[in-house]
């Protein structure tokens, strides 16, 4: 390639070396995230991985190298002289937009190329392939875009899904220019040859497996005619992993002669579908004979014509041909017809409904009010909300079952092998006429269905109009389970007369009735004849319908079943799968097992157990994240992480340069990144521009010092110089130079007010803390103005308000020194009831232990209260639960922890977002020591080290602090998701649980935070429960996910499994031989942990419960 150094014309003159780049490309270059190929002649790019792969052929990769010379491919090419000059097929993966001898050197263009997940780019490129491919509902989820600037401008995008990828070349406008970074390596002299097109690489078979756009090295002034409709735009379907595909499919527009070798292979009728399935029937096909794919004609292969309408078919389908054509099917495990397959789980409906409508004397008119649904197909369940619905019209509305009777037939649950709606067509129009008795007024109503949008939901544009008896406000409309005959024809008919009862609010009832008359216009597979049975029956075994006048919303039930006409056999204890009473999530798929037995599995693209389900934004391509962004998913949501040297712009959307990581600032100095900029700031103490800082008294100081030295002089006596520390801070004693004026200096160097001092008097401590004035509260100014009053000398029974050392009122208040006493709100208001006259002062209205419980005896929270269950060592329970503490109404007590030594309980409470203590003593009143806490959840209690540990979920993080709330400091920050129980032992060592849904864990370290790892890692879902046992020493807890209890060593080995038929655990407890847990359904539950059984026992049958913990009978 180095000797042939030819001048060649090129077909962009467009294109000057100076020119802009062609509007019709995709935006690219470094200002898009492009990375930029290095120049030079033969170079490959570093390996481009993606995070979901792309087609090609039959086969898939996700590592591109994009090659100066014009191609991409799968793996790095071979140097250029081993297959520039001998055309196509090639010896290696290919997809080739330009294929010739190109140098980028110094001056002479560049090559870009990126992986793009944008909306933007995505849009655009569904709007281009589905317009070169009519009839496709192909919508990308991930791109790579290759642009050469400059170099015979072209550009070349991979656009793929989880199944499909296709191709396009876009070349700038046509036109030819003399440029010597392109050599025709076939050496023509007058116009540039180029080779374009694709190569599936493997050389080692017969017929290979290429596509070239045109039958020779051409022009490549010709390439610009494009195949799609649109001058110089080729779109290629290129790789599917829906069947084998072996051959290349241009756009519709007028295609240029390809080259493919005849490619001998076993004709293949159904494309995508295994062959274990090869007997499916579709539903909608006579019989068995009209099935047979058409048979070969002298031995040799019939034409398969599903490359027709491939495209067509559902990404999750495949294609047969029958013998009056093809047409498309669902594969196994989804439902449909074909065009649109979904999987077995919960199907979202969307749509409008209009229209006029007159209730007795009112007219109403609904403009596009909003449809929203979902159905539940492996049941037959659908639920139907619209609004806004006036309310003139809204009870009415209620009597019109086809509203949503229609959802109901497309998603019906099917019986021996009868067909529901969606299972013909997604596409129909459905005509209803009601007539209402008595009265004989009528409604009209239509219903167009549009298929599936973008997101597979279902569109669906509703229309009535006519007149509807009036239903009083408050009312409430009843129907009874009644089945309807549906009549198979070119279209679906029906006539039936049906009853419903409205109830007043008062409890009256009447009986009503309805004839409805409806037609439904399907659009099937003409190709395939419909031989389903003429009539089908349509089963509503429920109806619930409600309107709300607060929200205007019309809420509908519904729960079908579709098969043969008469009646049923009874069946026995269904399957909760069949019979819908299981606690799978709507968008999760109930799969029925031996007996009663099922299991509940999340519907692709969503992640959970089943029983909760929520969508993967990230995989699914949903995200907002940006370029330059990694996504994060989260329960219900997503957040996007910035890459590193990346922070969020202000729309915290956009990943801009972060200048910060340069460290442009004073070490002194923190730094804000800002838009195309940032920002230094010196440190609190500090001061400067930013750039440089210093402490403020040494800068203060040389300022003044240089100040003095301006005007000639040296300080005076009675100039005041800041005094330093060796650190550059102030002194906290400063002094006016030798006048012996001196007071005391906060930490940036402002007068503590009362420090001053006269020459010749004793210095004020400056290292005593400043007194923090606080304003006079309603307590003491109440106080003071007695006390004026009473002449500063109150008598022994004169009332004097009794406030304690902040200012509040005492909740007890008394006449002097006498027995005259009440209770008072924190506002010293009396409160009624409880002024006394005996040598018994009342009790306060605030919480207070209600006893002195011993050990041993359950603690456990519910609600605002804490409550005590005595316990004996022979008997798991002695005795009946009584209410230890009761806290404030609106508190939620969660956690709970006792510490035996100062016989004090500690717990937090979720809705004060607090962390209080109290002593179990009779009449002792709890403290709050911990304030600010968004959401505290598990609490513990460290005996030995004095210590208290708790979680907390809404901030990610876990603190500890002394007993008395002081020294307060976060431990870890870091690593957590949904921190919830944690608990410490004799060893020093915490240990806490992480309900992080896509990694939950037990994790453990050092009471410093330090030595931190995972102690169990797997096995887990929800680990709720944790605590020690401190007979054996092992760490137990209980997964509200896995339904189990389990134990491990303290070093996380000899794990044992207790109990596996746990229902809803949040909290538990050991004591002897048993263990103790709080179930938030059942109450507190106890287990033999010897023998690993529930015991009779049930302490208490309460839900909601939550913490749960032990006094022992002695402290250890």
């Amino acid at each position: 390639m180095k000797t042939c150094r030819v001048l060649v014309l090129v077909f962009l003159n467009f294109y000057a070396i100076n020119a802009n780049p062609n509007d019709k490309f995709f935006p690219f270059g470094i200002s898009e995230g492009d990375a930029a190929l290095q120049t030079g002649d033969d170079e490959v790019s570093q390996p481009l991985k993606l995070k979901r792969p792309l087609q090609f052929y039959d086969t898939q990769f996700n590592v591109v190298y994009v090659g100066t010379n014009g191609l991409l491919s799968s793996q790095p090419p071979p140097k250029e002289d081993q297959y520039l000059s001998s055309g196509f097929p090639l010896s290696f993966p290919a997809v080739a937009p330009f294929l010739v001898d190109v140098d980028t050197s110094v001056g002479r263009g560049s090559v870009y190329y990126r992986s793009d997940s944008s909306f933007s780019s995505l849009t655009r490129a569904t709007q281009a392939i589905q317009q070169a491919f009519p009839g496709s509902q192909f919508r990308p989820t991930h791109l790579v875009i290759s642009t050469w600037d400059h170099v015979s401008s072209f550009q070349v995008i991979l656009a793929g899904n989880k199944t499909d990828t296709f191709a396009l070349f876009l070349y700038a406008d046509n036109g030819t220019q003399s440029s010597e970074n392109s050599r025709d390596v076939m050496g023509s002299e007058a116009e540039l040859g180029v080779l374009a097109g694709f190569s599936r690489g493997d050389t080692s078979v017969t017929d290979e497996l290429y596509h070239n756009l045109y039958s020779s090295m051409e022009s490549a002034s010709k390439l610009f005619e494009g195949n799609s409709g649109i001058k110089g735009l080729w779109i290629f379907h290129i790789g599917s992993s829906r069947y084998s595909f072996q051959k290349i499919i241009g756009a519709a527009g007028p295609l240029a002669e390809s080259t493919e070798k005849p490619i001998t292979t076993t004709p293949i009728q159904d494309h995508n579908i295994p062959e274990e399935h090869n007997t499916v029937t579709p539903a909608l096909i006579r019989d068995e004979a009209e099935t047979t794919p058409v048979p070969p004609v002298n031995g040799s292969a019939s034409p398969s014509l599903c490359g027709s309408i491939l495209l067509d078919c559902s990404q999750d389908g495949y294609c047969t041909d029958f013998p009056r054509g093809p047409c498309c099917l669902c594969r196994s495990g989804y439902y449909g017809n074909g065009r649109q397959c979904l999987p077995m789980v919960s199907q979202r409906l969307n749509g409008k409904l209009s229209g006029h409508v007159s209730v007795g004397a009112a007219d109403v008119q609904v403009d596009k009010a909003d449809v929203h649904g979902y159905a539940v197909p492996g049941e037959g369940r659908v639920y139907v909300s619209i609004s806004p619905i006036p309310p003139q019209v809204g009870w009415a509305l209620m009597a019109v079952s086809p509203l949503v009777s229609t959802f109901g037939w497309l998603f019906a649950l099917t019986v021996q092998n009868h067909q529901n709606g969606f299972s013909i067509t997604a596409e129909f129009s459905h005509r209803a006429e009601m007539t209402f008795y008595p009265g004989n007024l009528r409604l009209n109503i239509t219903q167009q269905a549009r298929g599936m949008d973008y997101l597979n939901h279902l569109k669906m544009e509703v229309h009535v109009s006519g007149n509807l008896p009036s239903i009083p406000s408050g009312a409430k409309v009843q129907f009874q389970p009644f089945k309807e005959t549906l009549h198979y024809n070119q279209s679906i008919t029906s006539s039936s007369l049906h009853q419903y009862m409205v109830v007043s609010e008062n409890g009256g009832s009447e009986t009503f009735s309805y004839l409805l008359h409806q037609n439904i216009s399907i659009q099937g597979c003409e190709n395939a004849p419909l031989t389903i049975p003429d009539f089908h029956q349509l089963s509503v075994e429920h109806v619930m319908v409600m309107y709300s006048s607060e929200g205007s919303i019309l809420k509908y039930s519904i729960i079908n079943t579709v098969g043969p006409v008469g009646e049923l056999p009874d069946l026995v204890e269904l399957n909760p799968c069949q019979s819908g009473k299981h606690y799978c999530d709507p968008m999760a798929l109930c799969l029925p097992g031996e007996g009663l037995q099922y299991h509940c599995q999340c519907a692709m693209g969503f992640r959970g157990d089943g029983r909760n389900c929520y969508v993967d934004e990230c995989t699914e391509g949903l995200s907002s994240c940006g370029p330059h962004s990694e996504c994060v998913n989260m329960p219900g949501s997503h957040h996007c992480l910035c890459e590193a040297g990346y922070e969020f712009d202000f729309d915290w959307k956009v990943c801009v340069i972060d200048e910060c990581v340069l460290k442009l600032c004073h070490p002194l100095a923190s730094c804000s990144n800002t838009l195309g900029s940032f920002h230094c700031r010196c440190w609190p103490g500090y001061e400067g521009d930013g750039f440089l800082c210093q402490p403020q008294c040494e800068r203060h100081r040389d300022s003044l010092l240089k100040g003095l030295q301006s005007w000639g002089g040296d300080a005076m006596l009675q100039d005041y110089i800041p005094q330093c520390d060796e650190k550059g801070q102030y002194k906290p004693l400063q002094c006016l130079g030798s006048t012996g004026h001196c007071w005391c200096v906060d930490s940036r160097g402002q007068e503590r007010v009362g420090t001053r001092t006269l020459p010749g008097t004793a210095h004020a401590n400056c290292d005593q803390p400043p007194l923090v004035p606080r304003a006079e509260t309603l307590c003491e100014r109440w106080r003071t103005t007695l006390l004026s009053h009473y002449g500063g000398q109150p008598d022994p029974q004169d009332y004097m308000p009794q406030c304690d050392a902040r200012g509040h009122f005492l909740s007890v208040q008394c006449y002097g020194n006498s027995s005259y006493c009440w209770c008072v709100d924190s506002q010293g208001r009396e409160v009624m009831g409880t002024r006394s006259h005996d040598a018994v002062k009342p009790a306060s209205v605030y919480p207070v232990v209600t006893s002195s419980p011993s050990g041993p005896a359950l603690l456990f929270a519910h609600g605002s209260e804490i409550q005590v269950i005595p316990l004996d060592d022979s008997h798991p329970v002695q005795g009946k639960s009584a209410v230890l503490l009761s806290e404030h109404q609106d508190s939620v007590v969660v956690g709970i922890s006792f510490d035996c030594q100062e016989n004090t309980l500690y717990w937090s409470d979720m809705a004060r977002r607090s962390i209080s203590k109290v002593s179990l003593v009779f009449g002792a009143e709890p403290v709050t020591i911990i304030h600010t806490v968004v959401t505290p959840e598990g609490v513990a209690v460290d005996a030995v080290h004095r210590l208290l540990f708790w979680v907390d979920s809404g901030s990610d993080q876990i603190e500890v602090a002394d007993l008395n709330g002081q020294n307060r400091k976060v431990l870890f920050d870091t690593g957590l998701v949904n921190p919830r129980a944690i608990t410490v032992d004799f060893t020093s060592t915490l240990f806490w649980t992480d309900w992080d849904r896509d990694d939950p864990r037990i994790e453990s370290s050092s009471l410093d935070g330090l030595r931190r790892k995972v102690l169990v890692g797997k096995g887990l879902k929800l680990p709720n429960a944790l605590t020690l046992d401190p007979v054996t020493h092992q760490l137990c807890w209980a997964d509200a996910g896995t339904k189990k209890l389990e134990c491990v060593a303290a070093d996380g080995t000899k794990r044992q499994e207790i109990n596996s038929e746990l229902n809803y655990p949040f909290s538990l407890t050991v004591y002897n031989e048993h263990i103790y847990y709080t179930d938030w359904e059942d109450g507190i539950m106890v287990i033999n942990k010897v023998t690993g059984n529930h015991t009779e026992y049930l302490p208490v049958a309460k839900d909601n419960l939550y913490g749960i913990t032990l006094i022992p009978s002695q402290c250890l």
